[in-house]
């Protein structure tokens, strides 16, 4: 028998042409024929033939951060955050006084090695963070637009600018605070600032330039912070602590909260391993009474809030304000 006439075999020709044998007696079936396209899961991207799925968008998770890390809130709360135009953005953790709590825990821990690290070496760290914001700016600019934010790349850039501007002052805050006091006695009497400790800030609903102006001055100084963002629009703060975990920073040196000012800025007040308290962003002028009646049980700073114009020159006002004085007296001559 030759190789043509095997049954259930190609021929030459057939395989010349490329076409598929049959079997005798069989009839072809789906089997033998190209299987359809799959069909695309709802919501996802499409080629250009309409037909081949490339990819689903990961949509970006607003989480806490506390120590270093991102957590989501421990009671598992969140809240939906919108855009100006109401538009919805995303869900944003709500975080509740636990999660203040290990805040301030971690806050403390960071706190020995801040304070004792070289003035240099604060101000080289927050001219990273400047850097890092840099890289991000178109992502913060669109965060900002989302907000309502007008000229949302000048806020970025003037973000930038204060903490460089911030960075600049590490080294020269203690020549400008401190003193060489002039005394009736062979005694040398030198005065020198030191920082507060751990700081809960409010930070204003300025959503960047607001945030940076109030977190810069407490951590340049050798203070750590706890920082409640603001509750309308707290996506760019996120996207901030984003950058301080990727610029050298030590976690717990900032933590920051999202969510109700209300709920949480009492029990920051009233905590009782809290120094001070920077209660800028708290608008409600009976819930700052209530947050300064709270302070005083451990004799915390308390910066009032006040009407700022985040875009004039800052000072020195706010780093003074977390920043003890230590005397020293030393006789001469030994």
């Amino acid at each position: 028998m030759t190789e043509a006439e095997q049954p259930g075999k190609p021929a030459a020709d057939e395989k010349q042409a490329g076409r598929r044998a049959v079997r005798p007696g069989r009839a072809r079936t789906g089997e033998d024929r190209p299987a359809a396209p799959a069909a695309a899961p709802a919501g996802a991207q499409t080629g250009g033939n309409g037909r081949s799925p490339l990819r689903l968008d990961v949509r970006k998770t607003y989480k806490l951060y506390i120590g270093g890390a991102f957590p989501r809130s421990e009671s598992g709360r969140s809240y939906a955050v919108t855009s100006s135009t109401g538009e919805f953005l995303a869900n944003a953790s709500k975080a509740s006084r636990k999660d203040a709590r290990e805040a301030v825990v971690a806050a403390r821990k960071a706190f020995g090695g801040w304070s004792g690290a070289t003035a240099y070496n604060r101000g080289q760290i927050l001219y990273r963070i400047a850097e890092m914001l840099q890289g991000r700016r178109a992502q913060f600019a669109a965060e900002l637009a989302d907000a309502g934010t007008e000229r949302p790349e000048e806020v970025v850039d003037a973000a930038i600018d204060r903490l460089v501007w911030y960075a600049g002052w590490s080294d020269k805050i203690a020549s400008v605070a401190g003193a060489a006091n002039p005394v009736a006695g062979p005694y040398f009497n030198l005065s020198s600032p030191e920082p507060t400790g751990v700081v809960a800030v409010v930070a204003p609903d300025e959503p960047l330039l607001g945030l940076v102006s109030v977190i810069a001055p407490v951590i340049v100084t050798g203070n750590t912070c706890v920082v409640v963002a603001g509750e309308r629009a707290p996506l760019p703060s996120i996207t901030l602590a984003e950058v301080l975990a990727t610029s050298d920073l030590p976690g717990g040196v900032v933590n920051i909260l999202t969510g109700s000012v209300k709920e949480l800025a009492p029990w920051l007040a009233a905590h009782m391993d809290v120094n001070a308290v920077d209660l800028t962003g708290v608008a409600d002028e009976e819930l700052a009474v209530a947050c300064e009646q709270a302070a005083a049980e451990n004799l915390k700073r308390v910066l009032r809030p006040a009407a700022a114009d985040w875009y004039a020159d800052p000072g020195t006002r706010r780093m003074t304000a977390f920043l003890e004085t230590k005397t020293v007296w030393h006789p001469t001559g030994v």
